[in-house]
């Protein structure tokens, strides 16, 4: 069994800023997991799919993105049987119902809107630290 600071986060981000702000947050609370960042959905998949991202891996998804935005990336994921049952945690600017709903319809492990955590952002950070040490991870 790997333990919780062995666990993969797969930051999909397109804004450099919000990047370097969830990576400045993860150094402050002191995880000091892997971290692999890329820019849309399609460079996730693309990751995923050549198994260039260290497994367990969990995933932190912001919604608006080009090229592929997180919605859309998240139906090829579940349609995936080798990528379906990754756990993933939406992180991004969108109060939509629309877009909160379709992301639980797609089985996320969390929705979390950036503009809402402002200082409460190392909650959410502390959030994902005890759910790595508490949950087991399916490792490959």
């Amino acid at each position: 069994m790997k333990n919780a600071n062995e666990i993969t986060l797969l930051l999909v981000e397109d804004d450099d800023i919000d990047a370097m702000t969830i990576k400045r947050s993860f150094k402050k609370q002191n995880i000091t997991n892997p971290l692999v960042r890329v820019y849309d959905g399609l460079e996730a998949l693309t990751l995923l799919k050549e198994n260039k991202v260290t497994q367990p891996l969990v995933i932190i998804l912001d919604l608006q993105m080009p090229r592929m935005g997180g919605i859309e990336f998240l139906k090829v994921l579940r349609a995936d049987p080798k990528l379906s049952d990754l756990v993933v945690f939406v992180l991004t600017t969108s109060k939509a119902k629309t877009d909160i709903t379709s992301s639980y319809g797609k089985h996320i492990a969390g929705y979390f809107v950036k503009g809402e955590t402002g200082d409460r952002f190392s909650g959410l950070v502390n959030m994902l630290e005890n759910y790595f040490e508490i949950v087991h991870l399916n490792e490959e």
